[in-house]
C-alpha cells in the first residue's frame, strides 16, 4: 500500500521530536552563553559610533532621513562655515545663489576698475605698493588701498542688490561699530559720526572701532551676526586673500579682523573673493 505523504512512521516521527528538542536546546544554550565565551557580538557594539550619531543629526537638521555611511556633503562653502543659513534660506540651492551672486559681485568689481586703469591686465606687484598718498596721519596710501577702495564701492553696491533680493532678513553694510573688548559691550556709530571724525583728517579718532563689509543678521537684533562677510581684493591678485592684522597700536592688537567681528558681532567670518 503507498505511503500517505502527510503522515510519518511512528519510529520516524519519534525522531524528529527527538531533532527538535535536540536543536531547541542547542540554541537556547547559545543565548545564555557570555558573549566574551561564545565569539557574539557585544550589546555595546549595537550602538551608534559618534561620528554616525553626529551624521544622524546633520541629516535631520538638513531635513533628509538618509542614515548612510557615505559622509553627508555641502555644496556651498557659506553653509559648511554657517550652517544656520539653512535654517534662515530654508535650502541648499537658496545658500549657493547667496553664495555665487556675492562672489560674482567681488568678480565684476574686479573687471571692472582693473579693464579701466589697466586695460587687460592686472596691476603688478610693484604698481600694487606704489605709495600715492598721505592720510591726515602721515600714514601712506599705496596704489593697492585705493584700489581696493574702488573695488568695495563697485561690490558693495552689487551686494545690497543682491541681498535685497535674496536675503529675507535685515543686513548691515559698512556699518560702523565701536568695540570694547575688555567689557565685551558693543555699539553701532552713526553716518554722522563717522562722518565727523573722518572730517578732522586722522583716522586715529576711529581707534576702536570696526567696520565689516557686511553683517547679516537673523532677526531685527542688528548687534548680533549670522554670518560677517569682507570682499578682499588682493594686489597683485597673485596674493592669498586674508584677514588684516592689527597692529601693536591697534586696540585689537594680536588678532586679526575676522576675529574681532566674531568676537564683537557673535557670527561666523567669511571672505569674497574675485
Amino acid at each position: 500500500m503507498p505511503l500517505n505523504a502527510n503522515r510519518l512512521h511512528p519510529d520516524r516521527s519519534a525522531c524528529w521530536r527527538f531533532t527538535s528538542m535536540l536543536l531547541a536546546s542547542m540554541l537556547l544554550g547559545a543565548c545564555a552563553t557570555h558573549p566574551a565565551r561564545s565569539g557574539a557580538r557585544p550589546r555595546s557594539d549595537l550602538r551608534l559610533d559618534t561620528e554616525s550619531v553626529a551624521r544622524v543629526r546633520h541629516a535631520s537638521l538638513l531635513g533628509t532621513t538618509t542614515t548612510s555611511a557615505a559622509p553627508l556633503t555641502v555644496a556651498s562653502s557659506l553653509a559648511r562655515v554657517a550652517p544656520v543659513l539653512l535654517v534662515v534660506l530654508g535650502n541648499h540651492g537658496k545658500v549657493d545663489e547667496l553664495e555665487e551672486s556675492l562672489k560674482e559681485c567681488a568678480r565684476q568689481a574686479e573687471y571692472q576698475v582693473n579693464s579701466s586703469l589697466f586695460g587687460n591686465r592686472a596691476p603688478t606687484r610693484e604698481e600694487c605698493g606704489e605709495e600715492l598718498e598721505v592720510d591726515g596721519c602721515g600714514e601712506p596710501i599705496t596704489r593697492a588701498m585705493l584700489l581696493g577702495r574702488q573695488k568695495h564701492v563697485i561690490a558693495l553696491a552689487c551686494a545690497r542688490e543682491v541681498l535685497t533680493e535674496l536675503w529675507p532678513a535685515p543686513f548691515s553694510i559698512e556699518q560702523r561699530y565701536r568695540y570694547y573688548r575688555a567689557s565685551r559691550f558693543i555699539e553701532t556709530i552713526s553716518q554722522e559720526e563717522e562722518q565727523r571724525l573722518i572730517d578732522q583728517g586722522c583716522t586715529r579718532e576711529l581707534w576702536r572701532t570696526i567696520k565689516p563689509d557686511i553683517v547679516l543678521h537673523k532677526d531685527y537684533n542688528l548687534l548680533q551676526a549670522v554670518i560677517i562677510l569682507d570682499f578682499k581684493f588682493p594686489c597683485p591678485p597673485t596674493n592669498p586673500a586674508q584677514w588684516k592684522q592689527y597692529g601693536q597700536k591697534s586696540a585689537y592688537s594680536g588678532l586679526n579682523q575676522g576675529e574681532v567681528y566674531k568676537e564683537a558681532l557673535g557670527g561666523e567670518v567669511f571672505l569674497l573673493t574675485p
